[in-house]
């Protein structure tokens, strides 16, 4: 006696009309909208950077409206209310006063010979890190690099006043070479300054370099050009937007800094000090919106001055 196999099952399963044309439309028209988004890149970008721009442009036009209309306003000499009248006297003052003037220049000169030391000590880091190092060694480099970083920024500024302090580890290292520890001033800020940013110069430069072709510098050396003419007339015009992108970040950082100089350079020497001192001792918010304009206003001038080099172009 034989048994019959088992019959395949050939009911259709229950359907949900009402739900099916409901959910249909919907998936249509997703399907549709990912396709679409799919064959335009460009508009797929915009989506995606759509909401962090707008909330980064709200707040930062927001910040920008609200410091130029606090600088507009005074101060009452008598009760030392905020009074909303809209007057130019804080801008005029601060444009006009020898004292501003003074700052402003000391401030833009520190940021500069910060920058330029910057630089000038990233350039052979990265180029080791990048062309010479091995890969394992690239890691450990990047690693000490970022390290400081972690470290809290007061712990940082702090640790070089006591290495700047009279008697301190500069003089224990220096003194028998007959110098003599800066101590504290501008130096020493233009030094604390040089070590806070440094890493922030050493990545960009570092990532432009890793772009450079080994090829290109091995075709210089063929071609008879030694080692500075090759870095002179190859690495330098294709380092160059890196080199730009790291003088954004520590000229800039430079420009609003205030807690280095108050510990290891003295107090309203820069721009920075002046804003917080008429923040908080002196209780002028308006004053202290018209001194804060002037480094945004130099940071546009010089981000516009580096866009017309089109250093940018390619970052």
């Amino acid at each position: 006696m034989t048994s019959k196999a088992p019959e395949a099952d050939t009911s259709t399963p229950p359907t949900h009309p009402a739900r099916d044309r409901v959910a249909a439309p919907s998936i249509t028209l997703a399907r549709r909208a990912s396709t679409y988004l799919s064959r335009h890149a460009r508009l797929r970008l915009a989506v995606l950077l759509s909401a962090p721009l707008l909330w980064l442009g709200l707040v930062y036009v927001a910040a920008l409206a609200a410091l130029l209309i606090t600088a507009l306003w005074t101060v009452d000499s008598f009760t030392g209310q905020i009074s909303q009248t809209w007057t130019l006297d804080n801008i005029v003052a601060v444009v006009t006063g020898s004292l501003y003037q003074t700052v402003t220049l000391r401030t833009v000169g520190v940021a500069i010979l910060v920058t330029i030391v910057d630089i000038v000590i990233a350039l052979p880091i990265a180029f080791f890190m990048a062309k010479v190092a091995s890969p394992r060694l690239q890691r450990i480099l990047v690693i000490a690099v970022l390290m400081p970083l972690w470290a809290s920024y007061l712990v940082k500024a702090y640790a070089w006043r006591s290495v700047l302090s009279q008697d301190g580890l500069w003089d224990f290292v220096v003194a028998p070479f007959g110098i003599e520890s800066p101590g504290y001033g501008l130096p020493a800020t233009v030094i604390t300054l040089s070590y806070l940013w440094l890493p922030y110069v050493i990545l960009p430069i570092y990532a432009g370099l890793e772009r450079v072709p080994d090829s290109l510098l091995e075709a210089s050396s063929d071609l008879g050009a030694r080692t500075w003419r090759t870095l002179g007339l190859v690495v330098l015009p294709m380092l160059w937007p890196a080199i730009i992108a790291g003088s954004i970040f520590s000229f800039s950082l430079s420009l609003g800094d205030y807690i280095t100089v108050n510990i290891v350079g003295g107090t309203n020497q820069l721009l920075g000090n002046l804003v917080y001192t008429n923040v908080g001792a002196a209780n002028n918010l308006p004053l202290a919106a018209s001194i804060a304009l002037i480094p945004i206003v130099i940071m546009f001038v010089y981000l516009a001055a580096v866009r017309r080099t089109g250093a940018l172009n390619n970052l």
